[in-house]
């Protein structure tokens, strides 16, 4: 094929080829000809190949028209026909180097990443695909067992949130997910069977307008915390949102012997009271919450609520100089939402 191209050029049957005298007119029908046979065969090179030039449609016919224009100038100029073969070479060479480099420039811009839209932009499919996708990461970083669950606020409608029928996480998929009201009823009328925790996700969402999604965590090492009655401080800077420490949930201080399940709206209040403003909590023998912003916000620091919690365990009886609640807040202003995280833990559920 690179033959046929290069072929192109040198291919002719003229006066020219056959060493007769020539002037100016007998050579430019040759030179055009030879051109329009060039733009048949750069249209049939292969895709790599056209890409290497950077020489398709319009540009081959734009590069033409301004050769065209030159050669007009040529002509005029009285050009012999050394002089005007030479020239029309030389811009055939430079237009297609220009069409090289401009190609390749275009090339550089497209390759740019889109930048990622705002979650209350999102359409409400790409929204409950993230969701799907927040279900799958919990699963794949511990955070969650066969229990446990995400729900992320429904921005076309703040009163309603979206969350999984009662399911695995690791098993969600987006025709799994059902909205709810702050009673927890279907906006659509859905029987399928529920959380008995919705009830979190309800009472958080509704005396925090500023929470946007809700993680309920079983990490072993949460789970732990919540029960030896030391404060879970931020030991490294991922976990600056962890602040002067989390506040621990205890389900028997308020309701006496239960379950442990949030299961109602009363228990729900409850532990929403306990969060306050803060961005998560503890919750004695069962486990934790945390909030955010974002899907990406609550995923995040769920599961650097996790790594912590291992960090501080394994530092046993060890003093561990935790950061301070000034370095802990400049840590956190610095981790908004956990893009690059979310980035590589999504790309690891969604490999096929």
């Amino acid at each position: 094929m690179h033959g046929q191209f290069y072929g192109a050029l040198s291919r002719t049957d003229s006066v020219i080829d056959r060493r007769e005298p020539t002037g100016v007119s007998d050579e430019l029908p040759i030179i055009l000809n030879s051109w329009s046979r060039v733009s048949r065969d750069l249209e049939m090179l292969p895709l790599r190949v056209k890409t290497e030039v950077s020489v398709q449609g319009d540009a081959v016919k734009s590069i033409f028209k301004e050769i065209s224009m030159e050669l007009n100038h040529l002509l005029k100029a009285g050009f012999g026909r050394r002089g005007f073969l030479s020239g029309s070479s030389l811009l055939l060479t430079g237009a297609l180097f220009g069409a090289t480099e401009e190609a390749k420039a275009k090339t550089s811009l497209v390759a740019e990443p889109a930048e990622a839209v705002p979650q209350d932009k999102q359409d409400k499919n790409a929204l409950l695909a993230d969701l799907v996708t927040a279900n799958h990461i919990l699963q794949d970083q511990g955070v969650v067992d066969g229990y446990g669950h995400v729900s992320v606020r429904n921005p076309a409608n703040p009163n309603h949130f979206f969350i999984s029928r009662w399911l695995a996480p690791d098993l969600v998929t987006v025709n799994d997910i059902v909205e709810l009201d702050y009673d927890c009823v279907p906006a659509n009328g859905d029987t399928r069977k529920l959380y008995s925790e919705r009830w979190i996700h309800a009472e958080i969402y509704r005396v925090r307008p500023d929470v946007k999604s809700i993680v309920h965590t079983h990490a072993p090492t949460v789970v732990l915390m919540g029960t030896i009655n030391e404060p879970l401080l931020p030991i490294y800077h991922m976990g600056g949102f962890l602040g002067t420490g989390l506040p621990t949930f205890d389900i028997r201080k308020s309701f006496g012997m239960t379950n442990m399940l949030i299961n109602d709206a009363a228990k729900g209040k409850a532990l929403a009271q306990t969060l306050g403003d803060k961005p998560g909590a503890l919750m004695r023998g069962h486990g934790g919450i945390t909030v955010g912003n974002s899907i990406m916000h609550s995923v995040g620091r769920s599961v650097y609520l996790k790594i912590n919690a291992e960090m501080h365990l394994q530092a046993g009886n060890r003093k561990i100089e935790t950061l301070s609640p000034e370095e802990a807040h400049q840590a956190e202003a610095g981790n908004q939402e956990f893009p690059k995280d979310w980035d590589l833990w999504a790309r690891k559920v969604t490999k096929s």
